[in-house]
């Protein structure tokens, strides 16, 4: 029976009995964090001969013969160009190789973009009094951190289970040249898992922004993380704005962070050869050339994209026992109560879980004290501010099971109690 059909007397027969299993976790002065999305130490493990791959000065060399102990290659080894190009569809002479966070390359496009517009005779972004971005809501922290870091008004969109909502995202760009871009996470979207629709893709691809700089930042974070055996299809963005003539909106990020090791991977962009002369032209005095040797090193580990599909079925292995068991748990606990849903994402990192509104702070909270560390509440949104107080990110790869399963235990009787609490009060 769902919690709003309960007399006020049954709820708090309810929320005693709760409160009396809350407190046994908070006497067990636990250690649990799932506030981030790690890989665990067994994820780590499966790389870990990647370590010990470049051993010799013949080692580094690469297969055209280059010393990669040395300067150059502003735009990577070529080899490594090509993988990455398999990666997010594109072509090899599109894609710069980085250092070891996307992040990094994403953060340092909105900065170069702000003091050199990629469309000459456009105003650079910092001399735009009011500009806006668009954010997909829920949405990842990280990438909001950024815009709120250089100014941007962030407009949230709602996110729908084919992706953005594209009749506001046509509207507004169409409407108003101050917006500038738009955050996607187009494959098993962070939080939440969508994997953006074919229709959603040729949307972006069809777009007609009042800004001639508007910019598409594709973040395909997890274009290999599948969980599922038939993992989703993510259909290229480039090769669709190819038909539509509109090659300058999209630019593409990856790595290889929740691949091998976070901090000490690759990563990679794409773009138009436009959006490309003005980025090279910041990297080419920003740095003489990014690691070789670890690009080395994840050539020699890999090979190629087959390489890396067989790593990632490892990576499966080790993660979907944790998904499975967050479904589980919350459809056993939580499903009927009227508090509570979610989504069963088939790939990525997350689950996102919308609980009763004006009560994730509180579930939050509740965790902590019972020694459960989550992502804070309202992260999911710009400015950390979570209009209806209800949508939580949930990280379930670091934790060992064993851990997990207490951890979504301690979740799922958290956001009885403070559901229980909240529809108390509002009566």
């Amino acid at each position: 029976m769902q919690y709003s059909e309960l007399t006020k007397e049954q709820l708090i027969s309810e929320r005693e009995s709760l409160l009396s299993d809350y407190k046994k976790y908070v006497d067990m002065n636990l250690s649990l964090d799932m506030s981030r999305g790690k890989p665990c130490s067994e994820q780590l493990d499966i790389s870990v001969h990647m370590l010990d791959i470049v051993n010799s000065s013949h080692d580094c060399r690469s297969q055209s013969g280059l010393d990669c102990r040395n300067y150059g290659l502003i735009d990577g080894l070529p080899s490594c160009r090509k993988l990455f190009s398999e990666f997010i569809q594109v072509d090899p002479e599109q894609v710069m190789v980085g250092g070891n966070s996307s992040l990094n390359m994403m953060f340092d496009t909105i900065s170069c973009f702000m003091t050199k517009s990629p469309v000459e005779g456009c105003t650079p972004w910092l001399n735009v009094e009011g500009r806006k971005f668009l954010c997909p809501v829920p949405g990842y922290d990280r990438h909001f951190a950024i815009t709120e870091y250089y100014g941007f008004e962030m407009i949230p969109v709602p996110m729908t289970e084919n992706g953005p909502d594209m009749d506001m995202v046509e509207k507004l760009v169409a409407e108003d040249d101050k917006i500038k871009g738009i955050w996607c996470v187009p494959k098993y979207s962070n939080p939440q898992g969508v994997t953006y629709s074919d229709e959603t893709v040729r949307r972006f691809a069809n777009l007609k922004p009042a800004a001639p700089d508007f910019r598409i930042m594709w973040d395909d974070a997890y274009c290999v993380h599948d969980i599922a055996d038939q993992g989703d299809i993510l259909i290229s963005l480039y090769e669709e704005c190819k038909k539509t003539g509109n090659v300058d909106l999209p630019i593409i990020f990856c790595s290889t962070s929740k691949i091998t090791f976070p901090g000490s991977g690759v990563a990679a962009m794409a773009a138009s050869e436009n959006n490309m002369k003005v980025l090279r032209a910041r990297y080419n005095r920003q740095t003489i050339g990014y690691d070789k040797i670890n690009m080395l090193r994840h050539m020699l580990f890999f090979k190629d994209f087959d390489g890396v599909k067989a790593h990632m079925l490892r990576h499966k292995e080790i993660l979907r026992p944790r998904f499975e068991l967050v479904d589980k748990k919350f459809t056993e606990q939580l499903t009927g109560l009227g508090i509570a849903t979610w989504l069963k994402p088939r790939g990525g990192y997350f689950v996102s879980i919308d609980v009763y509104p004006g009560t994730a702070k509180e579930v939050v909270n509740m965790c902590k004290n019972a020694g459960l560390v989550l992502t804070s509440a309202g992260a999911t949104y710009p400015y950390g501010k979570d209009p209806k107080d209800s949508n939580i990110r949930i990280a379930p790869t670091y934790p060992p099971v064993e851990e997990l399963d207490i951890a979504m235990d301690i979740f799922c009787l958290c956001v009885k109690i403070a559901a229980i609490s909240k529809i108390l009060s509002e009566r």
